[in-house]
């Protein structure tokens, strides 16, 4: 069986449509054009704003004209992750999905059911004739997974709608009524390098991590290729370390799945020691990181790098940066009130660079944890810049639509939703600052190990989203 012949097929046939299209963030040029030829072929009113977000409206079907307008949600953008070995161009090649066992995963990459699974739903939803539905205005903005620009730029007063379902909530039984802020925390340093005129070369290797979500996954223990590259830069030390390059991570929001570093050491003594290391390692992720490889090989010639004293700046800096969970909720439990994800350490050519994301759903413990991280590069006297920062998204317990699809919940599937903030941030939070009062609500299919080449979303839960939302939407009440 194909993608294609599952079911809700036309679903899963404009997810793999949509999938035909690459859309990197802030390259979305080609999916904006797509969703505006979709929205246009319908005759339906479509708008593309000025920042690219597009904005398709459809009339009430007979006998709903009277319902409350529905703004209904997701973005066009999708995170690039690859594996290491996996040849793949995402700017110019489609992604290569396939079906294994109760999941569709992809070949080797990300699959861009986050949030594609959101934009399929909603074209089905805009191509369909025997849906009941109040008038919906379909909203797909740009750029979420790296700034949420569409979301901070979306103009005001195109919108009339008066609920918004968000469809970027990754568990089927899970209605998400609020969201972490975000901000990121860049920093830079220009080091002078020296030549290498003796010492062994070594490139080494951290590899096989599971990586996901920086947001979502975050409480899970998975180990930060950067923080574990950084341990055994570290024991190099003691061995005249000098670092010619390293490059750990990949993107802001995702969790360090590889890293890769070139050095010099002056005795091959740190070979054995950093088997007893490695193992150590191993055994602290046994259970969470299976697949960890750390491996080392040699290189011929190298010419030049940091000095020996540079060296150990760079790696005690990155041992003093926090990562992980930073606090709990004191008022929802179980919920990641606050975190740090040391997303990118890069070394080239004397420039050390690093990319980190916090997180909280309370903004002065997100102003607190950048403050923390980004202190440790103060002390050394780089750079440090704090940018796009977004609010979070706080919990309506008066929410109407709430309710309704609670009371939904219990009755279609005999169980009751979980009923939560997540630690994501979704684009709700600004969406309310654009047009406040609201009332919104995030859900959506399993989705697994999003913001990873793990990426995956059951099959069954797109069937019982999909039911879900169509009887959402013959239950939205009156207008005022």
């Amino acid at each position: 069986m194909k993608v294609r012949d599952l079911s809700p097929r036309k679903i899963w046939n404009n997810f793999e449509d949509l999938n035909a299209v690459p859309r990197p963030s802030k390259n979305e040029e080609r999916v904006i054009e797509f969703i505006k030829n979709f929205g246009l072929a319908l005759g339906l009113i479509t708008y593309v704003d000025p920042s690219g977000n597009v904005i398709i409206k459809k009339p009430a079907s007979q006998g709903m004209e009277s319902r409350k307008t529905i703004i209904i949600q997701s973005h066009l953008d999708m995170v690039h992750q690859k594996n290491a070995d996996k040849e793949f161009d995402f700017f110019n090649q489609g992604i290569q999905s396939y079906i294994d066992g109760d999941w569709v995963t992809a070949d080797g990459t990300t699959l861009g059911a986050d949030n594609g699974m959101g934009v399929a739903t909603i074209m089905t939803l805009l191509a369909s004739d025997d849906i009941d539905h109040p008038a919906l205005e379909a909203l797909f903005t740009i750029d979420e997974e790296t700034g949420m620009t569409g979301a901070f730029e979306l103009e005001k007063g195109i919108l009339d709608g008066e609920i918004l379902l968000n469809l970027d909530t990754e568990d089927d039984d899970e209605f998400s009524i609020g969201c972490a802020g975000g901000i990121d925390t860049n920093t830079s340093k220009i080091y002078t390098q020296e030549k290498i005129s003796k010492g062994i070369g070594l490139e080494v290797v951290v590899k096989g991590l599971k990586g996901g979500h920086s947001g979502m996954d975050i409480h899970l223990e998975r180990g930060n290729a950067n923080k574990i590259m950084n341990r055994i830069l570290n024991l190099a030390v003691e061995y005249n370390l000098q670092i010619s390059q390293i490059d750990g991570g990949s993107l802001r929001n995702a969790i360090p799945r590889e890293s890769f570093s070139i050095i010099s050491i002056n005795d091959e003594g740190f070979l054995n020691k950093l088997d007893i290391l490695a193992a150590d390692i191993k055994n602290e992720y046994i259970k969470s990181e299976p697949n960890l490889v750390i491996e080392l090989n040699n290189i011929d010639s190298l010419s030049m790098g940091l000095s020996i004293i540079d060296s150990k700046e760079v790696v005690d800096t990155v041992y003093s940066v926090f990562n992980g969970v930073y606090k709990m909720s004191q008022s929802i439990e179980g919920l990641v009130e606050t975190s740090s994800s040391l997303a990118r350490v890069i070394l080239k050519d004397g420039s050390f660079v690093t990319q980190s994301l916090q997180r909280s759903s309370v903004d002065s413990s997100k102003l607190d944890v950048a403050r923390t991280v980004g202190s440790s590069f103060v002390n050394i006297g780089a750079e440090v810049e704090h940018t796009g920062s977004y609010p979070g998204w706080a919990p309506n317990s008066n929410s109407e639509i709430l309710d309704i699809m609670v009371s939904l919940y219990k009755k279609m599937f005999k169980s009751d939703p979980k009923v939560q903030a997540c630690h994501a941030g979704l684009e709700c939070g600004i969406l309310n600052e654009r047009y406040p009062g609201l009332d919104m609500i995030s859900f959506g299919p399993t989705i697994k190990n999003p913001h990873s080449p793990d990426e995956k979303v059951h099959i069954k839960s797109v069937q019982k989203f999909w039911d879900l939302l169509i009887e959402v939407l013959k239950q939205i009440p009156l207008k005022n």
